[in-house]
């Protein structure tokens, strides 16, 4: 039984080593890789590799359910871009949508969920009407979970299409308003690049900074194997497109306040996935970065999370990062009151 998902890492930094596996070993990689959300992207790494048949199998349906996803993806952006014909403001896309629309390597075999997109602040009330005219409707309708989202959020409260099933996060910046690094999301908007659509995506070092921000300044790292992959794509890319990547990427992360947290996504891309990263950009190795691969690896053969008590601390950290203490004590009070288990 694999312990945790360093087969997983291997399998995608150097697919060819599949080839030695045995057949007890294949459900295993499967198992993690399908729970990590990166069955498709194992797909696209394989598909010039020799695996048996019962595996060629299963990796052409993750691939081909990838390649529905992705044109979902864009069909959705699209729908959005027409409902928000009259918006004169930018309309940035976010996270995986941005990387196929982009054509970004990160993009290839990537899971994709919600439709996310950024807009200026002072613009959510035109923007949230107009899309609530066009079919979408709140999915938290909860007067305290709506009053959270607007003052304290970095982000719309979501919201779902009632026709096509499809949510869409409309956010104002890349971190919660009470989150300790305070990204500057006018510099973002104002560097977006244009597509041919008329919808943006972020430049390409706000597209590395806001995979960190998300992984390692907000969530508790549920699912980082597949954030982290997509930063080790996202640098490998635009690094060797853009011989000043490495000085921008610098001054980009010193204004959203991420030094420390680009430093050890760096490290920890270079410890997992063998990224090529500049060590001035990276930092000293750090004992914490055991524990932060520590971690992101808890899966065991079944694709199970494991090592509990390292899973719970990174979750307690996630809220010290998100609010203040008194603010934590104050929101969880409420939610558990509530009976809510959503604690975002």
């Amino acid at each position: 039984m694999m312990r945790d998902a360093r087969s997983l890492l291997q399998a995608l930094r150097e697919p060819g080593s599949v080839e030695a596996l045995g057949n007890d070993q294949w459900p295993e990689l499967i198992s993690i890789a399908r729970a990590e959300s990166l069955i498709g992207t194992l797909a696209h790494r394989l598909k010039d590799v020799t695996v048996p048949d019962r595996v060629r199998a299963i990796l052409q349906d993750a691939a081909e359910a990838h390649d529905l996803a992705r044109q979902q993806a864009l069909w959705e952006a699209d729908c959005a871009r027409r409902a928000l014909a009259d918006y004169p403001g930018k309309i940035v896309l976010m996270k995986g949508t941005a990387y196929v629309a982009a054509d970004l390597a990160a993009g290839v075999g990537r899971s994709i969920g919600d439709l996310d997109i950024m807009v200026a602040r002072e613009d959510l009330s035109v923007v949230e009407a107009a899309l609530l005219d066009a079919g979408w409707e709140w999915v938290k309708p909860d007067p305290y979970d709506d009053r959270y989202y607007r003052d304290y959020m970095h982000e719309l409260p979501p919201l779902i299409h009632r026709e096509r099933d499809r949510m869409i996060d409309v956010h104002h910046t890349t971190l919660p308003l009470t989150a300790r690094p305070t990204p500057d999301a006018r510099a973002i908007l104002d560097s977006a690049i244009a597509l041919d659509n008329g919808l943006r995506v972020m430049a390409p070092t706000d597209m590395v900074l806001h995979s960190i921000a998300h992984l390692f300044a907000d969530g508790d790292l549920a699912g980082g194997l597949r954030n982290l992959w997509d930063i080790n794509l996202l640098v490998r890319q635009f690094a060797e497109t853009d011989e000043e990547f490495w000085t921008d990427l610098n001054v980009r992360a010193k204004t959203h306040g991420l030094i420390k947290e680009t430093q050890r996504a760096l490290r920890l891309a270079a410890r997992l996935y063998d990224t090529p990263v500049y060590r001035f950009s990276a930092g000293h190795t750090q004992f914490s970065d055991y524990l932060y691969a520590r971690r992101l690896l808890a899966r065991d053969g079944y694709g199970r999370e494991t090592r509990k008590w390292t899973r719970f601390a990174f979750y307690v950290r996630s809220h010290w990062l998100r609010m203040p203490p008194l603010m934590l004590a104050r929101h969880l009070w409420t939610k558990w009151r509530k009976g809510g288990k959503s604690l975002e």
